[in-house]
């Protein structure tokens, strides 16, 4: 089933459990309920929103990630279930016990994945991703020539143009790839929790302050994705301006995005889930088994495969409950 993402952020709420749903309200307003088993991932963006303790324990009970965000509109926490599978023991031993060598087969697979779907983006912007699609074939064990910098410095100038800077403090678009990055960031976090798998634990990155390292691994062949939408974004003059409703709803429209992965067709959301269980059985078999995503489909293809006429796409979406 395709989980739900809910955002609180337009106005101030309490949120609390009834029945198994979830109560949202407010002020002048009818409370609004979602059923608890339906959400995947609930991002609460409003400073004066006020929740349960049952609530918050509910959700993660339920399987579902939730991103408390501060004042710059980013995620400052994450709150995550902490048992998640019933072969999550044995799944986290393996995971513990891997070796280096698989480590970084692993890791030239995402490396590999990354620098192929920056060149779809590339291609699907109208430049050229020849160069980017030769790299990932020269991808080796571990990434020892560091192809993946070498990529993202031809990648970002043919993207954004030559004065872009990818900076996460820098100018815009990089606060709509910030805050697309932290929204794919808790689907994979949530989708390795699912698996039975440590998100602290991470194949190359390592930071010891990083709770969720394992999930920065595993999103970077998605990461091309939210770069797509943000040029969409861009061509439609919402690469300016506060961070809003408006421009959150494409990013957050992306979970429901149909990818190409493992042979059929599936939504972003789910897709992190096929890719966290195929590395935990990585870790299990000893063996790179990575089922990585191979394209983000477009709109026209989504609406044919649901019989569907081709329309233009609407760059906006509503969030909010």
């Amino acid at each position: 089933m395709i989980k739900r993402t809910l955002e609180i952020s337009s106005a101030p709420a309490r949120l609390s459990v009834r029945h198994r749903q979830l109560v949202i309200a407010r002020d002048g307003a009818e409370p609004v309920t979602a059923p608890i088993e339906d959400i995947g991932l609930l991002i609460i963006d409003q400073q004066a929103t006020s929740y349960s303790h049952n609530a918050l324990t509910t959700l993660a009970e339920a399987g579902a990630a939730v991103a408390l965000c501060g004042a710059n509109h980013l995620p400052a926490a994450l709150v995550i279930p902490v048992v998640g599978n019933a072969l999550q023991a044995e799944r986290q031993r393996a995971q513990i016990a891997a070796t280096k060598p698989l480590a970084k087969q692993l890791w030239r697979r995402l490396v590999a994945a990354k620098l192929a779907r920056q060149a779809d983006t590339l291609e699907g912007a109208g430049s050229d991703g020849v160069d980017l699609r030769a790299m990932a074939r020269r991808v080796r064990s571990g990434d020892p020539e560091n192809l993946e910098a070498q990529g993202a410095q031809r990648y970002w100038p043919r993207l954004f143009g030559k004065s872009f800077r990818r900076d996460p403090q820098g100018d815009p678009p990089n606060h709509l790839l910030n805050y697309g990055y932290a929204v794919i960031r808790a689907a994979a976090a949530r989708a390795l929790v699912g698996a039975g798998l440590l998100p602290a634990f991470g194949i190359q990155h390592s930071n010891r302050g990083n709770p969720f390292a394992l999930a920065d691994d595993l999103i970077e062949p998605f990461r091309p994705f939210v770069d797509a939408v943000v040029v969409e974004m861009v061509r439609a003059g919402l690469d300016q301006g506060e961070l809003d409703r408006e421009r959150k709803a494409p990013l957050l429209a992306l979970l429901n995005r149909r990818v190409a992965i493992g042979g059929t067709t599936t939504p972003l959301s789910l897709a992190f889930g096929r890719v966290a269980t195929s590395l935990a059985e990585s870790f299990l078999n000893k063996s790179p088994r990575l089922i990585l995503p191979e394209r983000l489909l477009s709109e026209d293809e989504e609406r044919a495969a649901a019989g569907l006429p081709a329309a233009p796409r609407a760059i906006h979406a509503a969030a909010d409950p």
